[in-house]
């Protein structure tokens, strides 16, 4: 959405300024090969996962809270609903994450949010549930919350379902790209989990552009101005 917008600008800068047009043009297409190529995608990318590589194991205690966020829903070739491929390596993780916790003999659940920003036919916490059933995760032990929108709404919905609760460890599990904005939203409510990186992503560089490295660079590129939005926001008073 964001490189569409700014090649959108591009467009339209091309059209309002005539005199300027072919070196606008040929900044435009510079541009969105050294994107679509990788070079400008992979610094972007590192940006945006900078410090998650080295992140310890997490512990568990008496009672144990993962927090798993939602990756979004897609349809597949049957046009069935179902997690994103980042997604369903989250609810892997978090299962696995279940799995040795409860090997310790704590109590442990693992909280599910993601809303329906998409407008899919279901939010992505019901949508992901039956994977966590099917990764032996029983269905006494998860809470769902299907209203968040953002990763903002992720931390003030899940600290307002922890309100009053009793944990000894809180667990974060997500992407490696989403990881620090979403430590920013959840120390903004109170909230210090542990976090657990789910996979990183790859930028593939070369002469040939790729769609996936732009994908990578518009996520880069979200996940950077949602940092920068926090702390302008945070100055402002209004977080």
């Amino acid at each position: 959405m964001i490189l569409f917008t700014l090649l959108a600008l591009f467009f339209a800068a091309i059209v309002l300024r005539r005199r300027a047009r072919v070196p606008l043009a040929l900044a435009g297409v510079t541009l969105f090969w050294l994107l679509a190529a990788g070079w400008l995608s992979e610094p972007l990318l590192a940006w945006a996962q900078w410090g998650m590589q080295s992140v310890a194991p997490p512990t568990y205690a008496t009672r144990t809270v993962i927090v798993m966020l939602g990756g979004g829903t897609e349809y597949d070739d049957s046009h069935k609903l179902v997690p994103r491929h980042d997604a369903m390596v989250r609810i892997a993780t978090s299962a696995d994450i279940y799995s040795a916790c409860k090997r310790t003999g704590a109590r442990c659940d693992v909280v599910v949010s993601g809303g329906n920003p998409q407008h899919h036919a279901t939010s992505e916490a019901d949508n992901y549930l039956p994977y966590l059933l099917q990764r032996q995760v029983p269905r006494s032990d998860i809470v769902l919350e299907n209203r968040s929108r953002t990763t903002y709404e992720n931390a003030r919905n899940v600290a307002a379902l922890l309100q009053g609760e009793r944990y000894d460890s809180l667990i974060l599990v997500t992407s490696a790209y989403q990881m620090p904005r979403a430590l920013l939203d959840f120390h903004r409510f109170g909230l210090t989990p542990h976090p657990v990186i789910s996979n990183t992503r790859q930028v593939r560089v070369g002469v040939l552009p790729r769609y996936d490295n732009l994908v990578d660079a518009d996520t880069a590129l979200h996940e950077l101005i949602g940092i920068a939005q926090f702390h302008v926001y945070r100055l402002l008073g209004w977080f």
